[in-house]
């Protein structure tokens, strides 16, 4: 049982967890991922690590809420307790003297950047960080960020705060101006990382994405997270989430992706239903209860 330390919310249906998990954290590197599981009847979720406390061995997720299982997850509170946190799983980003480092993060994939980005600059290198969101109030982690980066540069979709654009937007700007970049590291939405490898492609420069592909037990035994890359069959949990991104076949993991939407989606409704419900029923109670008094 990983007691949950305390929990905030960042923006709509998006929150933190401070998660005690001592052990985990102390193996843990940049750029793994662990998996959750809400209770012993609960389904394994694999999470990207948002933050490593390791003097006090507390463990940062960051949970967005998209289906069924995320949204129970979201109603836990401070005090409560995950079955399971399994980790550290995967490969740790590939963290050298690069010289000049580009981290990019999008939405969900902002919080994950950070821990990288932090590792880079103990590292020696230059780092800027360039975060994207659809507008201000999904914006996340940007002061944690503006500590681990030499720069931390923001762009918005619908313009309401830094660049107006993605971040694709701010890369090209960097690239044309004559910047030297020796490397690029993306965490966020396919499309927006299909983008990034795109903008990089032609001047040629190193670029890794995280991948995150449908994962079951993140042990390479199930096979569900199998992408391909330069042509080869490769699983995420086992040998990334980090790949050169100008080898990956995004349109194929894009697919592979959608395979489950429908039923996830039923699953969500359903989910989003018997909740109002029980709320419904505890705030009559409640009422009931007031009135007796």
């Amino acid at each position: 049982m990983f007691k949950i330390l305390d929990k905030r919310e960042l923006c709509e249906k998006v929150h933190q967890f401070r998660i005690v998990a001592p052990r985990l954290v102390q193996k843990a590197k940049a750029g793994q991922f662990v998996i959750l599981r809400k209770d012993e009847a609960g389904e394994r979720v694999p999470m990207s690590i948002g933050g490593l406390d390791k003097k006090n061995g507390i463990l940062t997720v960051v949970i967005q809420e998209v289906g069924k299982t995320s949204a129970a997850m979201n109603r836990m509170k401070a005090g409560d307790y995950f079955a399971d946190v399994v980790g550290p799983l995967g490969l740790p980003s590939h963290i050298e003297k690069f010289g000049h480092c580009i981290c990019i993060g999008g939405g969900v994939g902002i919080p994950p950047i950070y821990p990288i980005a932090q590792a880079l600059k103990d590292a020696g290198n230059s780092v800027t960080t360039i975060i994207g969101a659809r507008s201000t109030n999904l914006l996340t982690f940007d002061e944690e960020l503006r500590s681990a980066s030499d720069r931390l540069l923001i762009s918005t979709d619908d313009g309401s705060y830094g660049t107006h654009g993605f971040v694709t937007t701010v890369l090209q700007k960097l690239i044309t101006d004559g910047e030297k970049i020796d490397m690029v590291i993306c965490v966020g939405p396919v499309p927006m990382m299909k983008a990034v490898v795109n903008t990089t492609r032609e001047p040629k420069i190193k670029t890794f994405v995280s991948l995150n592909p449908v994962m079951v037990d993140g042990t390479g035994m199930c096979g569900a997270c199998r992408v391909t890359v330069g042509g080869r069959t490769r699983f995420a949990c086992v040998d990334g989430p980090d790949f050169d991104g100008h080898q990956v076949d995004f349109d194929e993991m894009t697919k592979r992706m959608k395979m489950y939407v429908r039923y996830e989606k039923i699953a969500y409704e359903g989910f989003l239903e018997d909740d109002c419900r029980l709320g419904k029923q505890v705030k009559a109670m409640n009422e009931t209860s007031g009135s007796k008094k």
